[in-house]
């Protein structure tokens, strides 16, 4: 099984439509851009988010064993994907790519 690279490329936050919609949370995201993570097949990595691996996980697992081309060409290196975790208020943005080693 193959290693993947998860990479924090952006970091958003929509304060209006916290204001309008969330409660207040005092803590929410401890992503940084530019963190880096390895994810080793199926296991998330130590302190990623869970949010966010329930998310990334079925194309990590898809780049671990293999597969690429998602969706048809989507993206110029056919063994990566540019994928959000699904928090609307401040949506993280990772790029995840497999390790050839």
């Amino acid at each position: 099984m193959k290693k993947v690279r998860i990479t924090v490329i952006r970091k958003a936050c929509y304060t209006d439509l916290m204001e309008k919609y969330e409660n207040p949370i005092e803590h929410a995201c401890d992503l940084h851009e530019g963190d880096v993570f390895i994810a080793d097949g199926w296991e998330r990595p130590e302190g990623f988010c869970q949010s966010a691996w329930d998310t990334l996980s079925p194309f990590v697992l898809a780049l671990a064993t293999g597969g690429s081309n998602f969706y048809d060409g989507w993206m110029k290196n056919p063994k990566s994907a540019m994928l959000s975790c699904n928090d609307g208020f401040r949506p993280v943005s990772f790029l995840i790519e497999t390790i050839e080693e």
